[in-house]
């Protein structure tokens, strides 16, 4: 971990060791001291979307590690295996593994509705899947802009909505949990994911109103640069100063968020709701992230980060 007082300067050559990392191995994983005890998240059933790699993968391995019986969705099985093979290795447990795409809500039904047979309820719904790329708005086609906005957007809603569903059609309580992006001062580069998971925020904040009379809670997180696998996205010209847009001068990884994401699963998070809580080293109030370079425009002033 680089000194704030001596941040360490970024190339972008490939080989060197100073590149940022494309997130956290399953032995990186393996490895990571968590300050929760072993059993904070027994007893708990916990569905995890885009739980094949990065923070959705290292949030399925720390709630199984705390407990946790675990359900996983994504699109990709191969994916989904991976983290179940960790899981297994790593702590010794079975997990659910359920290939569904998000933005069918007739395919998030079915999947719902598995978790509740397999494990016979669910205590949390973490909303990890997503996806976008980085490009300047006036050149999105419209098939780019929509796909981003039904992943990120409808995606998230079309699982708030049935898990809601079959907790109130069960009497107990629900907690979701999405996960969102740094939106305060937009994100130049990123405007369509910037408009759903904006879309998401105000989303989840007028459910923890509307559902707290089904005693179900609703938050979000909202990282900022986090170090995984979704790097492979972006030139290596912009993740070259991409720690740069925080006054902590670092990036975070993997791990910042699944511990985020298991204090709001645990009981600890029960008066908690219509909140966001923001994992970025102050990049709120410091700095922007270019994903697809920084505009020349831009690059002459020494006041933008």
């Amino acid at each position: 971990m680089p000194k704030i007082s001596e941040p360490k300067i970024f190339r972008p050559e490939p080989g060197d060791p100073g590149r940022p990392a494309r997130g956290l191995d399953d032995d990186a994983l393996r490895a990571q001291i968590t300050i929760y005890r072993d059993d904070m998240l027994a007893g708990q059933t916990v569905l995890i979307s885009g739980a094949g790699s990065g923070m959705g993968k290292a949030a399925a391995y720390l709630a199984a590690r705390l407990g946790a019986n675990v359900a996983i969705c994504g699109r990709d099985p191969a994916k989904l295996e991976s983290t179940a093979s960790l899981i297994r290795a790593a702590c010794d447990r079975e997990i659910l593994c359920v290939a569904a795409n998000i933005r069918d809500p007739d395919a998030v039904e079915t999947m719902i509705g598995q978790v509740h047979d397999h494990f016979g309820g669910l205590d949390t719904l973490v909303n990890n899947a997503g996806g976008q790329f980085p490009q300047d708005a006036i050149d999105f086609s419209r098939k780019g802009w929509l796909a981003v906005i039904d992943t990120n957007l409808n995606g998230t809603w079309w699982m708030m909505q049935e898990a809601a569903k079959r907790w109130r059609a069960d009497g107990k309580p629900g907690n979701v949990i999405n996960i969102v992006a740094n939106v305060e001062r937009g994100m130049p580069q990123a405007a369509h994911t910037c408009a759903a998971r904006a879309g998401v925020i105000y989303l989840s904040k007028t459910m923890a109103t509307e559902w707290a009379a089904l005693n179900i809670r609703v938050n979000c997180i909202g990282p900022g640069v986090i170090e995984t696998e979704g790097f492979r996205m972006y030139p290596e010209e912009a993740l070259a100063r991409f720690h740069k847009a925080n006054p902590m001068r670092m990036r975070g990884n993997a791990w910042d968020v699944a511990e985020a994401i298991a204090y709001l699963a645990s009981p600890a998070a029960r008066f908690i709701n219509g909140d966001l809580i923001v994992i970025d080293g102050g990049q709120a109030q410091w700095g922007v992230v270019w994903p697809a370079g920084m505009p020349e425009y831009f690059a002459d002033d020494d006041g933008a980060a």
